[in-house]
C-alpha cells in the first residue's frame, strides 16, 4: 500500500509527465492532463505498483512515432531491469522512452544506455528531482 505522501508524489509526477508529453507533441487527452488526485486514486487505487503508472503515447501527427514512460519499481535501476525495458521497446517497435526512477542508475546501467543510444533514445528522471519542480494544483 502506497503512503499518502507517495501517492501525492506519484500523482504529481504523472501529471508533469503528461504535460511534458503534450508539450513535445504526443497525443495526450485533456482529461489526462487535468486528472485530479481523486480521479488518479479511482483509476489506480492506493495499492498500485509504480509500473502500473507506465504510459505509452504516439505523436499527434504520426501514430508510428511512439514513446514509453516507465515508472520503475526498483529503487535503483540496474542492467537487468534496463534490458527488460529495452526488450519491451524492441518488441513494441518503440524507439524512445523516459525512465522515472527513485534513485540514480547504477554505473553499469548508465553504460548500457550509452551502448543502446544509437538505436534507442532513453531519458532518465529521478523522483526526488522531478517532484521538486512541480506543483500539485
Amino acid at each position: 500500500m502506497a503512503s499518502d505522501g507517495e501517492v501525492t508524489k506519484l500523482f504529481g509526477i504523472r501529471h508533469a509527465v503528461m504535460q511534458m508529453l503534450n508539450d513535445r507533441g504526443y497525443l495526450v487527452g485533456d482529461f489526462e492532463i487535468n486528472e485530479t488526485r481523486a480521479e488518479f486514486l479511482a483509476k489506480f487505487g492506493d495499492k498500485f505498483r509504480r509500473e502500473d503508472l507506465d504510459i505509452k503515447k504516439s505523436k499527434r501527427n504520426d501514430n508510428d512515432d511512439q514513446i514509453y514512460v516507465f515508472f520503475t519499481d526498483e529503487a535503483r535501476v540496474g542492467v537487468r531491469a534496463l534490458k527488460t525495458y529495452i526488450n519491451r521497446m524492441k518488441n513494441d517497435d518503440v524507439n524512445s522512452a523516459i525512465l522515472v526512477t527513485q534513485q540514480s542508475l547504477t554505473p553499469f546501467a548508465k553504460t548500457c544506455i550509452s551502448e543502446f543510444s544509437s538505436m534507442y533514445h532513453l531519458e532518465v528522471f529521478q523522483d526526488q528531482l522531478s517532484s521538486q519542480r512541480m506543483s500539485y494544483d
